[in-house]
């Protein structure tokens, strides 16, 4: 093991502690570990499965970063940036390492954030869990064995899930924190067992320094065509941002987070972070085979105790029941986790209201717009009462990690796109012939009839039309493509209501966008739509 091991230890950064410990395991070891501890149980064909107890999910409202000079004028403070005063930081890096000090065993990883080597951080992460040790060891980018010597990190996360912080003397909200210090390149996990908040804690570090480097961070999934063109997939949960990508034609660089340098389009991580609730061999065969691998890690999958089958459709642990793999557990991906820069970039919405065509062509600065506006729509009947879709504006597709304001995120896209001369498309994944409980979700096979078209670049051929509410181009006709929905006022019974209802996503769009207004050009905020009286069809 003495070659896992790094000269510059954790007493070179100033953390005293007794405990044994554990250096850059691989994965079978943490297993064994993992399971001799009582962390987990092995499932019948392999994999890990743990529990996160309450915390089932990202603990959003927990998480801060510190007010300093580093921060004062680059961090974009509001509801997804809360601030932490540095006393606070203080207190708790004082009671943290208390803690870390008194554990008897600790493991810790020298990791990767990002495959380009010239864009990547190097990231040391120490944990009191082996599962966690092994979650972060298979998100991340790992280093040969060679490389670990000689590793000195840039930034430290520690993640103490048994820390129960003190709002009073810490100026956090509860006893749960995850206080991020850009100034002391320090991030500190407590009161949390869920495993995502490291992954993410990495994103939101890059998405911060990437763009002083003239990097641009997404929160989107990409391919590489046999061509070797790459096409990027911006997205939020649910807009089919992973089942998309993963085409069997393409080659995958990864599922997640990227970066856009001048040369590439690179991962930031080395493996995938999946839901499993309600998976099939049917719907998703590529990533169900992960749940049957040892390597893989379950979260929150209900096991059956005695047999060890797995039952992925019961949510009784959570609905956002996660699996964690290597990416190369998923059949056709990139070695290199990376590949050229981008031809084609697709934002997908999934618009429960039934108004949006299921492709249209972006100018940049309408592209600029859709990013910044992060749109896509929850269906109606999550709660009594609630009879309409709601529509959800997430800035830049993924606002909850991006540190600095939006408009940093969407000049670095406009600028890109128009560097590279990409194609940008808005495809919407959502209802047609009206809104949810009245329309049917739009046929899958007509979203990918619609997207390799676009991709293999046959659609820059077809006749458009301009949207008469949003401005952008929409196909009149695609080979293969029932031509009624490529019009979704044509597919609503009642065009009457169709109308009402664009009105209202038009004012929901403009409402949304009015906070960025300032920080954009006059291009850009031409791109608003507007409510065009149609005449009836």
């Amino acid at each position: 093991m003495s070659e896992r091991v790094p000269s510059h230890g954790l007493e070179a950064q100033g953390f005293a502690t007794t405990a044994e410990l554990h250096w850059n395991l691989t994965t079978a070891p943490l297993v064994e570990l993992a399971v001799q501890r009582g962390e987990g149980e092995l499932a019948k064909d392999g994999p890990l499965v743990v529990k996160t107890g309450k915390h089932t999910g990202r603990s959003a409202q927990d998480k801060f970063t510190v007010r300093d000079a580093e921060t004062e004028n680059n961090v974009w403070w509001g509801k997804s940036n809360k601030p932490m005063e540095p006393a606070h930081f203080a207190a708790l890096k004082e009671d943290f390492l208390k803690a870390l000090g008194e554990k008897p065993t600790l493991f810790v990883q020298d990791l990767y954030g990002g495959s380009q080597a010239e864009h990547r951080v190097k990231v040391r992460v120490i944990n009191e869990y082996a599962w966690h040790n092994l979650f972060i060891r298979t998100m991340l980018v790992r280093p040969n064995a060679g490389d670990l010597p000689g590793f000195v990190p840039e930034f430290t996360i520690i993640d103490l899930p048994s820390f129960r912080a003190d709002p009073a003397r810490h100026g956090c909200r509860t006893e749960t924190v995850i206080a991020v210090n850009l100034s002391e390149k320090l991030i500190l996990i407590g009161g949390t067992e869920y495993g995502g908040e490291m992954k993410k804690s990495v994103f939101g570090l890059l998405n911060y320094l990437l763009p002083e480097q003239g990097i641009m961070p997404m929160h989107c999934s990409a391919n590489i065509g046999q061509n070797g063109d790459t096409a990027i997939f911006f997205g939020l949960s649910g807009t089919g941002k992973t089942t998309l990508s993963a085409d069997p034609n393409r080659t995958l660089i990864g599922d997640d987070e990227h970066g856009w340098s001048d040369t590439a389009v690179f991962n930031f991580e080395g493996g995938c972070y999946a839901k499993m609730i309600r998976l099939s061999a049917e719907a998703e065969p590529e990533i169900f085979a992960t749940t049957k691998r040892f390597g893989t890690l379950l979260e929150n999958v209900v096991m059956d105790p005695a047999t060890r089958e797995l039952d992925l459709d019961d949510a009784t642990l959570a609905e956002n029941s996660r699996g964690v793999y290597p990416i190369d557990f998923i059949p056709n991906t990139s070695g290199a986790n990376m590949g050229p820069v981008p031809k084609n970039l697709i934002m997908l919405t999934a618009d429960a209201f039934g108004v949006l065509p299921p492709i249209a062509r972006l100018t940049p600065d309408q592209a600029m717009y859709h990013f910044l506006s992060g749109y896509t729509a929850k269906v109606a009947g999550t709660e009594i009462g609630v009879t309409d879709p709601e529509a959800t504006f997430s800035t830049c597709f993924g606002a909850p990690f991006m540190p600095r304001h939006p408009s940093v995120y969407g000049n670095l896209l406009r600028d890109r796109i128009a560097k590279g001369g990409v194609t940008c498309w808005l495809v919407n994944t959502g209802w047609t012939g009206g809104k949810f409980g009245v329309g049917k979700r739009m046929p899958i096979k007509a979203t990918r009839a619609l997207l390799n078209a676009a991709l293999d670049g046959s659609l820059n051929n077809a006749e458009f039309r301009k949207d008469p509410n949003f401005g952008f181009e929409v196909p009149v006709s695609v080979p293969g493509v029932d031509g009624a929905i490529l019009d979704p006022r044509t597919t609503w019974p009642d065009k009457d209501e169709y109308d009402r209802t664009a009105a209202k996503l038009v004012d929901l769009f403009c409402d949304n966008f009015a906070q960025f207004e300032e920080h954009v050009e006059e291009g850009v905020r031409q791109c608003k739509p507007r409510v065009t009286v149609q005449e009836a069809a």
